[in-house]
């Protein structure tokens, strides 16, 4: 007999909003394990395609990958574009995939590509990934705010229909970003930063100001943004449970930044120090995180808090959904 938490997920829109595959363009490796997402409940996949530190090509290339390996497998798995296709991959049984880019490094300094990657599949963005760049400043450099280049940008995404998202971006420049956008931004992957002291979780009138927004704020299964790189379950709900208190539940969703390569990010640490300073905890042991597969024991930790069946539904998927029916176009 199915548990009350495993009935509740299959009974939902489950969205996870920011994963890790590999961003290697010659392997296709690791891409059957995105069946994980399927097995654990998981309708909706988020994978990242680039960030700031590698050549803005390799966004292309990866996109390119994903778009292909997914098509050659699409008897479980589909590309979303649009909000339809989103219960079409659901009643199919399939994973439904898009796209996402951490930093605007990948738009090589031409706002005209933001259509481009959008077309292709990418429904969010991030303005800058820890460290400056044209568009604004990364939280773990000396933020210099949203610049006019990030203003072009904005508007562009807002013209097209991709999702704004603050994650790793500095305080100063999300603030910006908060006052300027017109429509649901989101905090794809970030957790409060009154639970856990690190550069990287966010404040709480950032999450006031994004939940304000009609936005989303992911909660991040990353153990240094947890903790002391603390992956237990009961760790993320007390990050996920802080917002709720905060905002409510129809502002949090699911953005476990889950890395499929431990292998590939301990070589990016080492190669970007600048990236990934030594002081913020991303040294010395690999990097623990919350897992697919911790979805049940997260739904039957809320249920346990209390949380009601509508509160889950909307924090499980709704959400993102909501945000997906507000801007994609």
């Amino acid at each position: 007999m199915l548990s009350r938490a495993s009935r509740l997920i299959a009974e939902s829109l489950v969205w996870d909003n920011h994963g890790c595959m590999p961003l290697r363009h010659d392997d296709e490796s690791f891409l059957p394990q995105l069946a994980r997402y399927r097995d654990s409940g998981i309708d909706i996949a988020s994978l990242n395609v680039g960030f700031d530190a590698l050549p803005w090509e390799n966004t292309v290339h990866m996109i390119a990958q994903f778009r292909r390996w997914i098509d050659l497998h699409n008897d479980h798995y589909q590309l979303v574009y649009s909000v339809e296709d989103i219960q079409q991959a659901r009643n199919s049984g399939r994973l439904g995939i898009c796209f996402d880019i951490e930093g605007g490094n990948s738009l090589n300094a031409d706002a005209g590509l933001v259509q481009m990657y959008y077309d292709l599949g990418v429904r969010w963005m991030l303005m800058a990934y820890n460290q400056n760049n044209l568009l604004g400043g990364g939280c773990m450099d000396d933020d210099c705010g949203l610049t006019d280049f990030g203003r072009e940008v904005i508007s562009e995404m807002q013209r097209v229909g991709m999702v704004v998202c603050c994650s790793h971006a500095g305080p100063r420049t999300a603030s910006d970003i908060l006052e300027l956008v017109e429509q649901p931004v989101i905090f794809s992957h970030s957790n409060p930063l009154a639970i856990w002291q690190h550069r990287r979780n966010i404040s709480d009138d950032l999450i006031r100001a994004c939940a304000e927004s009609g936005g989303v704020i992911g909660l991040n299964g990353i153990g240094v943004f947890l903790g002391r790189n603390d992956n237990r379950t009961e760790t993320f709900v007390r990050h996920l449970d802080y917002v709720v208190q905060l905002v409510c539940s129809q502002h949090v969703g699911l953005g476990l930044d889950f890395v499929f390569d431990d292998d590939e990010v301990a070589g990016y640490i080492k190669k970007f120090p600048h990236v990934f300073p030594a002081e913020e905890g991303v040294e010395g042991e690999p990097a623990r995180s919350v897992g697919p597969e911790q979805l049940e024991n997260i739904v039957s930790a809320l249920l346990n808090l209390g949380y009601s069946d509508n509160d889950l539904r909307a924090i499980l998927g709704g959400n993102h959904l909501r945000v997906a029916m507000a801007v994609w176009k």
